[in-house]
């Protein structure tokens, strides 16, 4: 569907949205599923022109048609988050490189390239970093990235390791630890072009299959799945679709968008 917004760069998806820009900075937000489309004004700061060229979350307040879209431009180290409720954009300082964000239990949250995790707060234009008793060593490369994934009340931490394998892991809140996953379990990751990830749990329910990994192969225009052993996590079998084309006018804006994952509640930190 977004390839027929031939005049827009596409982002992603989130709460069941397609997000995308224009050439003048402007954001349109299109549900595919209600067809109820919104357009974000923006002279704040500048989003490149090309397909996937910045990080987006869109998240609703407590049930209410207010929300919050929150945007990390590759190019840049700062957060910038849009209030419905205030028609105004803010800019949040980000000291540690933010790569990726998330909403559980109605907090965003955020994680560095080295694996710290973050809240956004609403007081301050800053991020309060958790004091984790353990995190895990991570090194920032092509094949070698942090991401966060939210499923089934759990904050999860997705470290890729290489091209072919990945670790798992699930924040303990109760004793503030990274706790390593051995497989995926009841769990289905789903995987995208530039680095985006959702899960679902209980996958069945849905057609999919326990600790699988599906795929988008923006190259072969085809869809992988790969599966574990019961207590072995998936193996990625190369070449995997990390290997992404490089021209934007080669390539579709190929992505998962899950409409009862309509509408996620948050709740900025105050």
């Amino acid at each position: 569907m977004a390839n027929n917004f031939v005049t827009f760069a596409y982002h992603g998806s989130s709460s069941g949205y397609l997000i995308m820009t224009r050439k003048n900075n402007s954001f349109i937000l299109v549900n595919p599923f209600t067809r109820r489309k919104m357009v974000i004004n923006n002279s704040v700061f500048k989003v490149d022109y090309s397909c996937c060229s910045c990080h987006v979350l869109l998240a609703f307040y407590r049930g209410s048609e207010e929300f919050v879209l929150v945007v990390l431009c590759r190019s840049s180290n700062n957060l910038h988050v849009y209030q419905s409720q205030n028609f105004g954009w803010v800019t949040y300082s980000t000291p540690h490189r933010v790569v990726d964000f998330v909403v559980l239990h109605n907090i965003i949250y955020v994680v560095t390239d080295k694996a710290h995790i973050g809240i956004l707060s609403l007081n301050s234009a800053n991020n309060f970093f958790l004091d984790l008793k353990s995190t895990p060593s991570v090194t920032n490369a092509d094949y070698v990235y942090v991401r966060l994934v939210s499923c089934d009340e759990h904050l999860l931490v997705l470290n890729i390791t290489s091209n072919v394998m990945f670790n798992l892991y699930k924040i303990d809140f109760s004793t503030m630890n990274y706790v390593k996953l051995e497989s995926l379990s009841d769990i289905v990751l789903f995987y995208a072009l530039k680095k985006k990830y959702y899960a679902l749990n209980n996958p069945s329910m849905w057609g999919y299959e326990n600790n699988s990994v599906y795929v988008i192969d923006n190259v072969i225009r085809k869809l992988k799945v790969y599966k574990g052993d019961d207590n072995k996590m998936p193996e990625l079998i190369p070449p995997f679709v990390l290997i992404e084309p490089t021209s934007d006018s080669e390539q579709l804006s190929l992505d998962w968008c899950f409409r009862h994952l309509n509408y996620v509640d948050y709740c900025l930190v105050e």
